[in-house]
């Protein structure tokens, strides 16, 4: 594995990376009042130790109205200081560093964003649960130009990259899909009109990133949802990104508000998400968890399998062979397998986010075992966990001393069986 591409030094727009391996955006809840925290660095910092060639601080919102919890980052010029310390403590471990901008519309409270949540269109979002508003031309102009702002935010805090996320139902998608966007002006209607504010962002994030900060852009293959973005207009909405000459394309699918685990794979650990969850924000939800039955039909299982994207994203590499930008893998790696599968299927990068949770270490690990297997169980307890908490696997949280509850530890043990099963793994 030491001779793989696997290995070998990536230029991605103006930076290059040591290897083709990047930790995803995942979001890690690491923030505290909206501001980074000796946490959230020390998580990045072991990442970075651990070999990737870049690590993703996940999920900063381009403005306050984006915000959708107390521990997540948005660009306020407040905290370039402690920024810039976690982006030199990261680049001292020789990985680059990058930042996921976005906003997350109708997916936050006002006690969060401190305004009426806002969208493509109006209405009421039973996901958070909240009343949304329709989005005036005037500020979508507005949050166009903030997310260019937001690229020069990110190279004052040192990073090396921005991904713009542009899926999973947040602001963006929420303009691309039909069942979000209902508008009749220029930004409603055809998939052309409807692709407008991406593509108005997309101009100001690449004006701004001038030559020496790289661009990615996160996409949905497909929504998985009724009147969502389907798989032909998820190859439409590539190939206009890809017009805007940015560095890399993530392929992701699914959505948080509807098709959850499409994103994640496996179960939602319903109890531990319950156990976690807090009341002030998600008091609906915790009450709808303890129901028999309502949480399956709420975030119904995804079985897991080991890249369980790689069918979908082969699609699009055969559609987009003839543009000239990486396509980023990202779904289920678990092992070094794994990641020189991907390889083999002729993908320059990809990202990886479940086994750096449990195993920061996991890139040496592979250098060392073309084989090794992370060991990752996909209970997802990390993804129940990181709603109210923070994103940590259970391993390491007992590990650490936290107690975990008895029917949360047999929750776990049922999960990661299941996973085993559906991926033919004893």
């Amino acid at each position: 594995m030491a001779n793989s591409k696997l290995f070998t030094p990536f230029q991605l727009g103006p930076i290059t990376l040591r290897n083709r391996i990047i930790r995803s955006a995942a979001f890690e809840n690491m923030a505290r009042a909206n501001r980074p925290t000796q946490e959230l660095q020390d998580y990045h910092v072991s990442v970075a130790r651990g070999g990737v060639g870049m690590t993703t601080v996940a999920y900063c919102a381009v403005d306050l109205s984006g915000v959708s919890f107390d521990g997540q980052l948005y660009v306020n010029d407040e905290i370039i200081p402690e920024m810039k310390k976690m982006t030199d403590a990261i680049h001292a471990e020789g990985a680059k560093a990058s930042i996921q901008m976005g906003h997350c519309g109708n997916m936050t409270h006002f006690y969060t964003c401190h305004c009426m949540p806002v969208s493509a269109s109006s209405g009421f979002n039973l996901y958070s649960p909240t009343i949304h508003r329709r989005l005036k031309i005037s500020e979508i102009q507005r949050l166009v130009k903030k997310f260019g702002e937001a690229v020069d935010f990110a190279r004052k805090c040192g990073f090396d990259c921005v991904e713009i996320h542009a899926g999973h139902a947040y602001l963006i998608s929420q303009f691309l899909a039909k069942r979000t966007n209902h508008r009749c002006d220029r930004y409603g209607g055809s998939l052309e009109n409807r692709m407008r504010f991406m593509n108005e962002i997309l101009d100001e994030v690449m004006a701004h990133a001038g030559n020496d900060m790289a661009i990615v852009v996160k996409t949905n293959m497909w929504d998985d949802c009724w009147r969502g973005v389907s798989i032909e207009e998820g190859i439409t909405i590539a190939k206009e990104i890809a017009k805007h000459k940015v560095h890399g394309i993530v392929l992701s699918g699914g959505t948080v508000s509807r098709s959850p685990m499409t994103i994640l794979s496996g179960a939602m650990p319903h109890k531990t998400l319950a156990h976690y969850m807090d009341m002030k924000s998600f008091w609906w939800l915790k009450a709808a968890l303890n129901i028999p039955g309502v949480a399956a039909v709420m975030t119904p299982t995804s079985p897991f399998h080991e890249l369980y994207f790689m069918e979908k994203a082969k699609i699009f590499q055969e559609a987009l062979k003839d543009i000239d930008i990486p396509l980023i893998y990202v779904g289920g790696v678990q092992s070094g397998d794994n990641c020189q599968q991907i390889m083999d299927e002729g993908l320059e990068l990809f990202q990886i986010a479940h086994v750096l949770i449990k195993d920061p270490d996991f890139v040496k690990h592979v250098q060392e075992n073309p084989h090794y297997h992370a060991g990752c169980g996909r209970s997802n307890y990390c993804v129940g966990r990181m709603y109210s908490k923070d994103m940590k696997c259970h391993e390491c949280v007992e590990r650490d001393g936290e107690v975990i509850a008895p029917r949360i530890k047999k929750e776990i043990e049922k999960l990661e069986n299941n996973a085993r099963i559906s991926n033919g793994r004893k």
